[in-house]
């Protein structure tokens, strides 16, 4: 499966196999807290579980006032 991050610079990870969204994340060392999960519209939560030919983004949830 392909990863994409764009935030703070774009990268692009592959993964092999099945795995959860959080074990994604755990390998990446992402705080599950600060991010969102896209695959093509849908939003993924950490449950879900991906295949090899699964593409997601993570986005950085940036908050300001």
């Amino acid at each position: 499966m392909k990863v994409h991050i764009r935030y703070p610079k774009p990268q692009t990870y592959e993964f092999t196999g099945r795995k959860t969204v959080q074990q994604v994340l755990d390998e990446l060392r992402i705080n599950p807290e600060t991010v969102i999960i896209i695959k093509g519209d849908t939003l993924l939560t950490r449950d879900v579980t991906l295949s090899e030919g699964d593409e997601i983004e993570i986005r950085y949830a940036i908050s300001g006032g």
